[in-house]
């Protein structure tokens, strides 16, 4: 059994190695907003350290994944996100502002349902298989080949001179 530094140890080496990884597919799944990424990534990321000791190393990513993808599907519905928006002072970002090529991923992201973005963004964005895809959604597999399917039309209908059929299915994996 691993003693407690050892644990702290190898979770902070993980967060050093792929939170910005997890703050870009946490950006993504939110409409680009780096603040609530940074609040959902955070959130993921003390759920993830509290399973850390029942974790095993070779499902780590996959489960810190599906730690952002709860935690973007949980902040989105929470009742105090819907009624509270009000903000003083805009908050420090610890990313680089979109680019224009960013700009208009989030634009195009948005504009579909927060079940067709995840599938979309975890499939064709972050490269993962349909199985990877389905394990961090929690959902069969037909049902992230579905809700790809239907996010890419809507993206090619509503954006044809901007999205080429072969531009995001170039990136995916079998």
């Amino acid at each position: 059994m691993k003693r407690a530094s050892d644990r702290e140890r190898e979770f902070t080496e993980f967060v050093t190695a792929r939170r910005a990884a997890l703050v870009r597919t946490a950006a993504l799944l939110v409409s680009g907003d780096a603040a609530r990424a940074e609040d959902v990534v955070q959130t993921a990321l003390t759920n993830l350290y509290l399973a850390w000791s029942r974790v095993r190393p070779e499902t780590v990513d996959a489960y810190a994944r599906r730690c952002v993808v709860n935690a973007a599907t949980d902040e989105h519905r929470s009742l105090f996100r819907r009624r509270e928006q009000v903000r003083a002072v805009l908050p420090e970002t610890a990313t680089d502002p979109p680019t224009g090529d960013d700009q208009t991923m989030l634009a195009l992201l948005a504009t579909l349902p927060p079940s067709q973005r995840a599938a979309v963004v975890l499939r064709y964005v972050e490269g993962l298989t349909v199985a990877e895809t389905a394990d961090a959604l929690r959902c069969s597999e037909g049902n992230v080949k579905s809700q790809s399917a239907r996010g890419l039309q809507r993206l090619r209908e509503l954006f044809p001179p901007l999205l080429n059929p072969h531009v995001l299915e170039g990136n995916r994996h079998a």
